[in-house]
């Protein structure tokens, strides 16, 4: 999915509405923002209600209408009105949509955070055919800049064409950051091997890093959420499994059920007893060991976003660092040297729409198409993401340079809220062909960009991957969450892997899972044109 969503997945994963208007929904977690937000008035009486449900972080708001220049740019352009109100992705999301779903009032359209991708809500019926709305005659924008039909083609599902992918960064920013004022103090290099990481680890917690005269800090934290192991785990990489996944010697290597999950474990064990990493990694929820990281427990996290450590970013790692220690300096790097620790970012979230609203008010998803394409053009792209010309930026040509203070005045004090509109389209204004200046980057944000780009990015599976129909994908991924978690927590060892694996792959259809998604697989590639 596009960067914003990827942090609060990483990131995952790592995202309402009812009644009538255009609900982006999300209720914001903490923060008392999970009501209808009120909706300015259409420009005339017979403007069209429209209902939207959305994802975004839980750190963002939506202003007053009268402050919100998107919702009334959009209601003035295409007379529509909209009532808006936020929830962060996640579990709250998720209940939210199937509450709507069972009460028969879904939103006219919706983002499918699912781990299923919408497999079920597809078998369900409750997705419309797009067919007639998603196409690029109707959305030129989307198709020009964006998405190509092939592309789209092997996106869909059970033979149906019941969601479209939001468009996404094609660039991978995947990467660990580090203390390098902690190294520096220490006498010690940023490290190159997995060898190196590990007596960093070992340095960071026994070393006293921080000069604090406290044993109070360890090598590196991760989020499970109580309920899996995290993907950020370098042990994944040290042995083989590429996030997410990767297709090799004809077959799908998931790094999550590969037959090396065993070894994983075994050395995630290691680190645990030698009390190396953040005892508490398992509970740690959402981006609480982000926190972690800014208030000087941990030293090594990983981030997936351009912006993750830039002095440019207020919300960054850095910037909140720096406001606690302003001797904190983080660096991306890479304790595998010249080895890739991810695949090429593949579509991520669909956008669908409601079987509903087509049998009932197709014009209505016929306006929302409109919306969307605009949003993926220049106009709605420059709107969400930089504000106002001239109030927000100013422009040349195809170069946009940004005026922080006012940014900072009308967006970010009004709750950031272009962070929830900017919902569509990825923060990559080159893909049209504009170029932003950001006063507030820095030279040292330069070189983190710099570093990220030389970090080397296996090549995608060229396709989606869908399940079978009727053949639960998250049913699968709840047994290896829980057997895996056995493991660590229970077992205490890894050599009950093979049973449990093979348990997972029979008795909850990995077996039939993966077969599917190789299949997938080879029929991509063998629709790939010949190299000259």
């Amino acid at each position: 999915m596009n960067r914003k969503l990827r942090l609060y997945l990483g990131l995952a994963t790592a995202v309402l509405l009812a009644g009538a208007a255009l609900w982006i929904g999300l209720a914001v977690a903490n923060n008392g923002a999970g009501a209808r937000q009120p909706h300015a008035a259409g420009p005339d009486g017979s403007a069209m209600t429209l209902h939207l449900l959305i994802g975004g972080p839980a750190t963002s708001r939506l202003p007053a209408p009268e402050r919100d220049f998107v919702r009334q740019a959009i209601e003035r352009k295409f007379n529509v009105r909209l009532s808006v109100t936020y929830t962060e992705p996640g579990n709250d999301y998720e209940t939210k949509i199937a509450a709507l779903l069972s009460a028969n009032d879904p939103p006219d359209m919706w983002l499918e955070l699912s781990a299923d991708g919408g497999a079920q809500h597809a078998l369900d019926n409750v997705l419309a055919d797009m067919t007639y709305y998603v196409t690029p005659e109707k959305m030129p924008h989307y198709f020009k800049y964006w998405m190509n039909e092939s592309e789209l083609r092997q996106y869909q599902f059970h033979n149906k064409f019941a969601r479209a992918p939001i468009p996404y960064d094609k660039s991978s920013y995947r990467s660990y950051y580090i203390r390098k004022d902690w190294l520096d103090k220490l006498g010690l290099d940023v490290p190159d091997s997995y060898e190196r990481y590990y007596n960093v680890l070992r340095a960071f917690t026994f070393n006293d890093p921080d000069g604090n005269g406290r044993a109070d800090t360890y090598g590196f934290t991760t989020a499970g959420n109580g309920s899996r192991l995290s993907t950020d785990w370098p042990e994944y990489v040290k042995n083989g499994l590429l996030y997410p996944a990767y297709y090799a010697d004809n077959r799908l290597i998931d790094m999550q059920m590969d037959s090396k999950v065993e070894q994983v474990v075994t050395d995630i064990l290691r680190a645990m007893g030698d009390g190396v990493v953040d005892p508490d990694w398992f509970l740690n929820k959402g981006r609480q060991h982000i926190d972690k990281a800014v208030q000087g427990k941990v030293g090594i996290v990983l981030g997936d976003t351009l912006d993750f450590a830039f002095d440019a970013n207020p919300d960054s790692l850095q910037s909140r660092s720096r406001a606690i220690n302003p001797a904190a300096d983080w660096v991306p790097f890479n304790p595998f040297g010249k080895q890739a620790i991810a695949t090429a970012s593949t579509p991520q979230y669909p956008f669908v729409y409601a079987n509903n609203a087509a049998g009932l008010n197709p014009e209505k998803l016929e306006r929302i198409s409109q919306i969307l394409d605009w949003l993926s053009g220049e106009e709605g792209f420059i709107l969400t993401h930089y504000g106002l010309e001239n109030v927000h930026y100013t422009r040349k040509g195809s170069t946009l340079t940004l005026i922080p203070a006012k940014i900072d005045e009308d967006i970010v004090q009004n709750g950031d809220f272009l962070k929830i509109w900017d919902f569509f389209t990825p923060d990559t204004p080159h893909v049209l062909g504009l170029t932003v200046i950001d006063p507030r980057r820095t030279e040292r944000d330069r070189r983190i960009a710099d570093t990220l780009g030389r970090i080397p990015v296996y090549g995608g599976l060229g396709t989606t991957l869908t399940p079978p129909l009727g053949i639960s994908v998250e049913a699968m991924r709840a047994r290896q969450n829980e057997l895996q978690v056995k493991m660590v927590f229970a077992d205490k060892s890894a050599k009950r892997w093979p049973e449990y694996r093979e348990q997972i792959m029979t008795g909850y259809n990995g077996n039939v899972i993966f077969r599917q998604y190789e299949e997938k697989i080879r029929q991509a590639q063998s629709m790939r044109p010949a190299a000259n």
